[in-house]
């Protein structure tokens, strides 16, 4: 089956244009005609799927893609435009030929009868339980402009909140970088020479002078050898981070280093508060909003507090004090603001100011984050530049000494 964009008129004269799922031209003209159009002109649309498994495969859709779609989806819903017409508007726009094809795909499902957040239920990796849960809630109370905003805005505070913890490791990272291509540099072109030098002169190599000449020989003789363990060093330290059991070590690590830890703290309140705040002021019920949450939320410690909400609802007892009893994860202010949001009936009010809170907090303390690690990194780097340094001058020393 294939996805075509078409333009159909009728007897009376109306136009329509849009997308339809058809095996080939003959059957799109065909499930026309059933619905009182005579086929105009139409078009195979260029989708991921028709570029290539691998551009396929490489295909990413960002967050702030998304946040576009939800933002424009929501206008055209405000302005009285159909789903399937603004589906397939938006579907020609995206410059993600996989986004493209999988709002095509909502197009067709809905052309078919399905609602939205069913059509989306299909394609979980790019529609998030957050995303299909606040969609589904706006269509049951006819709120879907609405909804569609408060997804925009959530997207929004996100992008934001990633865009500024990335951006203050991003020097540090930087440094590291060069330093590690500094190091490979010198191994490859320095170390050779005055291990010439060292052995003309017949010098006695000590130790850690030994180590970094055999691993100069390494990266030297062995290449090809040396390329592919590096990629599958750093292959299997991303795979192990990514796994279940390296996410967890992560958090417990994160959460004990004195500078990082308390903005953990702040980014997983400010997100539990701010996805809390939408999905309740969307309509959605407590215990999916909290399921919805600690899918949201990465830390598998915070997601454990999240979990024991959900049971504490169960029992009829109010979240906060769960919030409350685990303070050395949530500042205690989020647990006192929810209390209040629960006694007053304003819950989602409350929430959407802890989140905006705790966001300029984050805001605050990402400024200033590059001050405070460099001389944390200056140690480092000075560790490592100080043992080479000793190891490469060491016996020259010898040498002088013997003289």
């Amino acid at each position: 089956m294939a996805v075509f964009t078409y333009r159909a008129k009728k007897i009376t004269g109306e136009e329509t244009e849009g997308r339809e799922e058809a095996a080939d031209r003959f059957a799109l003209a065909a499930a026309l005609r059933k619905k009182g159009y005579f086929l105009i002109s139409s078009r195979e649309a260029r989708t991921a799927a028709s570029r290539g498994p691998l551009l396929s495969f490489l295909g990413h859709v960002s967050l702030a893609e998304k946040m576009m779609f939800a933002r424009n989806l929501s206008v055209m819903s405000g302005a009285g435009v159909s789903i399937v017409k603004s589906l397939d508007v938006l579907a020609r726009e995206t410059q993600s030929g996989r986004f493209s094809k999988a709002l095509a795909d909502l197009s067709v499902a809905v052309t078919k009868g399905k609602s939205l957040s069913q059509a989306m239920e299909e394609n979980p990796a790019l529609f998030s339980k957050l995303f299909r849960a606040m969609v589904r809630a706006g269509e049951a109370s006819g709120r879907l402009e609405e909804s569609l905003k408060l997804v925009a805005m959530q997207m929004e505070r996100d992008y934001d909140l990633i865009r500024k913890v990335r951006g203050a490791f991003m020097y540090p990272a930087i440094i590291l970088a060069a330093m590690v291509a500094i190091g490979i540099l010198m191994l490859i072109f320095v170390v050779p020479t005055l291990l010439q030098t060292f052995e003309e002169l017949d010098v006695e190599i000590p130790a850690t002078t030994q180590f970094i000449v055999s691993v100069s020989s390494f990266f030297l003789n062995h290449s090809i050898l040396a390329s592919v363990l590096s990629l599958a060093v750093i292959g299997a330290g991303v795979g192990a981070v990514l796994s279940a059991r390296g996410r967890q070590i992560v958090g417990i690590v994160l959460l004990r280093l004195p500078v990082i830890s308390g903005i953990v703290k702040k980014v997983n309140a400010a997100r539990t508060a701010r996805t809390l705040s939408s999905l309740i002021g969307s309509g959605v019920e407590i215990m999916e909003a909290l399921s919805v949450t600690t899918d949201v939320v990465q830390n598998p410690r915070f997601k454990r507090v999240l979990e024991e909400s959900r049971s504490e609802i169960q029992k009829g007892n109010p979240i906060s004090a769960v919030f409350i009893k685990h303070s050395h994860l949530y500042p205690v202010v989020v647990g006192e603001m929810i209390a209040v949001g629960e006694e007053t009936g304003k819950l989602s009010e409350m929430l959407e100011r802890l989140a905006v809170f705790f966001e300029e907090e984050v805001a605050e303390e990402t400024k200033s984050l590059a001050t405070v690690i460099e001389p944390f990194l200056m140690i480092i780097i000075g560790a490592i530049v100080g043992f080479f340094a000793i190891s490469m001058i060491q016996p020259i020393y010898s040498v002088v000494g013997g003289i």
